[in-house]
């Protein structure tokens, strides 16, 4: 199902994007082919009469920007990227940023992902740190040995880690505008195999907000921080999240996903948010979740939350 993204000017970052990616006529002409039908890139090319390097480049720029989708799909002659539309309606609004912008301040908070006060872990699993293993493959004890707080990798089969962030940097005179969670993910499959969909699961104060799904368990070259010591055949790298929620509903890298929002999810209100994350026995795609630390994979962050208050 095609996505409706919603933006404010409170998302530079994305707004930039795809206002990039929006302002060329051969983008929108390769836009208007894939809302009929997926295609791939020599498709592209010659539908709208350009080099095949220059219909590559093209469609990185709306995958960057989140508005198209590619996956490898077998082929005769092997493997070959077809890319498809991803969402339906882009709404920026414009209204929603403050007027006295010098109120805004942002809380953030890191949390290693070894630092999980809370879980549930199904194998096949297992957790390392940047200088080794510290289990054998599918301990689940070794989830709650002392030394998992220097994990830097960590994936499971099914189950989940909660995580619990603290908001005493909030002052009593903040009101909170938003929230969010940036983290590096991915699918788990034996080894690493780029086409292995997951569906991983959000829980935010005991509540389900949504859910996404991984494309794939990523591998094939070397993570850009992955120590030596971590084999080539095994998984590499993820994508980089954003779970976000503020008074409108929740939202995973701008979709809409729970109606959920600050007020029913008593953000603020306690000592702590609490964050989970997992993978359901009943989701369409079990996949496995790998989740990567700030010296792990492509990304040199922890599990970041935001807090935007004004």
């Amino acid at each position: 199902m095609k996505q409706e993204v919603s933006l404010n000017l409170n998302n530079p970052d994305q707004v930039t994007s795809i206002s990039k990616a929006l302002s060329s006529k051969v983008r929108i002409e390769i836009l208007k082919l894939l809302d009929k039908k997926a295609m791939n890139i020599s498709e592209i090319a010659e539908a709208i009469d350009i080099p095949v390097s220059t219909a590559a480049l093209q469609i990185k720029v709306l995958e960057e920007a989140g508005l198209v989708l590619s996956q490898p799909l077998p082929g005769i002659r092997g493997s070959q990227k077809v890319s498809g539309i991803k969402v339906k309606t882009v709404h920026i609004d414009i209204k929603s940023i403050d007027d006295d912008v010098s109120k805004n301040r942002v809380v953030k908070v890191s949390m290693p992902i070894g630092n999980y006060s809370d879980c549930s872990i199904t194998a096949p699993c297992g957790i390392a740190s940047e200088r080794q293993s510290l289990s054998s493959d599918d301990d689940t004890e070794a989830f709650y040995l002392p030394e998992r707080t220097t994990a830097q990798i960590i994936w499971f089969y099914k189950g989940y880690l909660e995580y619990r962030f603290p908001t005493r940097h909030i002052k009593d005179n903040d009101k909170i505008r938003s929230v969010e969670f940036v983290f590096e993910a991915c699918s788990e499959a034996p080894g690493y195999n780029n086409d292995w969909p997951s569906d991983i699961t959000i829980w935010l104060n005991g509540k389900e907000i949504g859910s996404f799904t991984s494309p794939g368990d990523f591998g094939g070259r070397r993570g850009k921080l992955v120590p030596e010591w971590w084999p080539d055949s095994f998984t590499q790298f993820g994508k980089l999240y954003t779970v976000s929620v503020n008074s409108d509903g929740c939202f995973v890298d701008n979709q809409l996903t729970s109606k959920e929002n600050l007020r029913t999810l008593n953000i603020g209100d306690d000592d702590y948010i609490s964050f989970k994350i997992g993978v359901k026995e009943d989701s369409k795609y079990v996949g496995g979740i790998n989740l990567f630390g700030s010296k792990f994979g492509d990304f040199e962050q922890n599990i970041e939350m935001r807090i935007n208050c004004f």
